[in-house]
């Protein structure tokens, strides 16, 4: 089933995001187009119980469709959209119609302030977690200001709006949630990145032949090989749960690991392109910036790093079943 639902999730993607459509939503942020399509299809609702409305879509099985999001440089918060959905429905909760971003904030002065709300200028609401309490705020009435990511902003609320929010009970951190749903982006867009460094190099020629027959490019190429395949490895583990919590052991090594694979992939495919990856003109330049900003978002590779190294050493389970815990899938094929 889960091939069913990835295929048809590709199909919309290649008909209604297009890099053109990318550029231009970057530009104008303006996603109702966009949105309409991927909400008329339902595909935000997949973790939603099938009798409350929803596909009943497993943590495992929504892994490929997050992943696809990364591989079109999707510039909207959709992972989050569905996590939050998920959330709201579990907790009895309404959902709204727009896209759902997710926050961590901080009180500055009396007022609740979101730092670079990944989405905060697309958005309609935002699930903010403040003192281990999670509320959803609308982005309408809070005051925006843009951030350096043109899709993104920083937001603010009044105390008042904060304690009139609703609380949500949430299974699991949202900072966790946050940190899978990029590495599953990631993942994707590495893919993309190596793909097009890959047909770049077979295809561009220099001394009379394609820049892939030089052991210099070669070697370059098999290190972004190795950090894609060893980024998606630990981002597929992060999802090797039915249902929400995550483990957090593994949602440590996911963003960890595709962090760091982000970082290396977007310098060394750059590094294959030269100056034509940099320019506007040409697609390479809209993944490597994905990749920079999904690698900053719920925490970089030195956090998680942080948080993996916490785990492992509080824990009382010997290191080999700490290892064999956190790398076991689940199998879902007959035998």
């Amino acid at each position: 089933m889960s091939n069913l639902f990835t295929d048809a999730l590709r199909q919309i993607l290649a008909d209604h995001c297009s890099t053109d459509v990318v550029r231009q939503i970057e530009i104008q942020p303006d996603p109702h187009t966009l949105w309409d399509q991927l909400d008329e299809s339902g595909f935000a609702n997949v973790l939603i119980a099938e009798s409350k409305g929803g596909a009943g879509l497993s943590l495992h099985e929504l892994f490929p469709l997050l992943e696809l999001c990364g591989q079109y440089a999707l510039p909207l918060p959709f992972g989050e959209t569905i996590m939050g959905r998920a959330l709201l429905s579990a907790a009895n909760i309404t959902c709204p119609k727009g896209l759902i971003s997710l926050s961590q904030a901080r009180m500055v002065n009396g007022v609740m302030q979101c730092n670079a709300v990944r989405g905060g200028s697309v958005s309609s609401h935002v699930l903010v977690c403040f003192d281990g309490e999670i509320r959803l705020l609308s982005s309408l009435q809070a005051q925006r200001s843009p951030d350096i990511w043109s899709m993104d902003a920083t937001l603010m609320w009044s105390h008042e709006q904060w304690k009139q929010a609703p609380i949500i009970s949430s299974a699991g951190s949202l900072l966790e949630i946050q940190a899978a749903v990029c590495s599953a982006y990631i993942s994707g867009a590495l893919t993309h990145v190596l793909d097009t460094t890959l047909q770049y190099a077979g295809e561009r020629r220099q001394f009379g032949q394609p820049i892939a027959k030089f052991q210099a490019i070669q070697h370059q190429l098999s290190v972004m090989a190795e950090h894609c395949f060893a980024a998606r490895m630990a981002a597929q583990m992060c999802f090797q749960v039915q249902q929400l919590p995550l483990e957090p052991l593994r949602v440590a090594v996911a963003k960890a690991r595709t962090s760091e694979a982000a970082l290396e992939v977007a310098s060394l495919s750059h590094s294959v392109h030269g100056a034509i990856g940099f320019t506007a003109e040409y697609d390479l330049q809209i993944y490597t910036r994905r990749l920079h900003a999904w690698r900053q978002t719920a925490g970089s590779e030195s956090y998680w790093h942080d948080v993996a190294g916490a785990y492992v050493t509080n824990s009382n389970d010997a290191s080999l079943d700490i290892l064999r815990n956190a790398t076991d899938f689940i199998t879902t094929e007959k035998i």
